[in-house]
């Protein structure tokens, strides 16, 4: 499939989810937008060689940068962003096949799939505490302690 339709497809399948979700209208063409891009991260790093692990991992962090950024300029919670961004990395299809194949009794491919899931999720995980830490980086600083009188 052509990476614009698909661009075109996870952009409206996320406003969809938004609208399940409730996210407010006025962010709700973001976090389409931001899906979006994370569709096109991850297709970019696993088109460059990178493991499926490492590119959940960038996407991951790139949709959680922006979403933080933008939700420090919009005033709003950084989970009205981060949420649709994430929702195209999720491993929902593998997860599905992985209690497939335990219920057929393919013990091994059942395995071998929860292991994937595991570090995929792992890896979306792993890009949104990245970009937490990168924004959060500084916060409370002369804030730590208390001074008084001892």
């Amino acid at each position: 499939m052509d990476l614009i339709l698909e661009l075109i497809i996870t952009f409206f399948a996320i406003i969809g989810f938004g609208i399940i979700f409730s996210v407010p209208r006025r962010v709700l063409l973001i976090g389409g937008l931001i899906g979006a891009w994370t569709w096109f991260a991850l297709q970019t790093a696993l088109e460059i060689g990178v493991t499926d692990i490492v590119a959940t991992v960038i996407a991951s962090f790139t949709a959680a940068t922006i979403a933080h950024y933008l939700a420090r300029k919009l005033q709003i919670p950084a989970t009205t962003l981060s949420i649709p961004g994430i929702l195209p990395l999720v491993p929902g299809s593998l997860a599905y096949f992985t209690m497939l194949a335990f219920v057929e009794g393919e013990y091994i491919e059942g395995l071998e799939n929860g292991v994937q899931t595991m570090l995929q999720a792992g890896g979306i995980a792993a890009g949104l505490v990245l970009a937490l830490s990168l924004f959060s980086f500084g916060k409370g600083i002369g804030n730590r302690y208390e001074t008084g009188d001892q």
